[in-house]
């Protein structure tokens, strides 16, 4: 069985403007298409080894009764505008060891970016329970449209909203 999802998608923005966004701790929490990351903390990741910490709600899945709990992203590569890959740590003993990443390439139209799933490199005490993959290929793909719908259009004026 394949333990890997790579899905791509070419976005209308540069390298380096897809990337700010995949950089930034709030960003990882604004383009999430499975609703369980509700907010970060942290600084802006650049380098392998960078950290910073995602308050998460599991409801979203309704699969298994988390409840709120936190995690700790952990950059495992990175090439600033090409390439960024984590892990995360918390409570759950021994460590998971599931990645997700990014690929961000040049293109005509902007930027080719490539998400990917990959557990294969999980700890041998959640084989075989099926609780992976944790997200479906399906919700690689929209968070990429959400990934483009963020960093195609202009930022949204609130004050015209509320001026009338």
């Amino acid at each position: 069985m394949e333990e890997r999802f790579e899905v791509r998608r070419t976005i209308a923005a540069p390298p380096a403007t897809v990337f700010a966004v995949l950089t930034d701790p709030r960003g990882h929490v604004a383009i999430d298409s499975s609703g369980m990351l509700q907010s970060a903390e942290g600084e802006r990741v650049a380098k392998a080894g960078d950290r910073f910490v995602v308050h998460m709600d599991r409801e979203s899945l309704n699969d298994y009764p988390f409840g709120k709990y936190d995690v700790t992203v952990m950059i495992t590569e990175f090439e600033r505008d090409a390439h960024i890959q984590w892990t995360i740590e918390g409570l759950i003993k021994p460590p998971i060891r599931h990645l997700y990443g990014y690929r961000v390439e040049p293109a005509e139209e902007g930027s080719l970016v490539t998400s990917y799933y990959d557990w294969s490199r999980i700890d041998e005490e959640y084989r075989g329970k099926g609780i992976f993959p944790v997200i479906p290929e399906a919700g690689l793909r929209a968070t990429l449209g959400i990934l483009a719908r963020t960093v195609e259009q202009p930022p949204l004026d609130l004050g015209a909203l509320t001026s009338g």
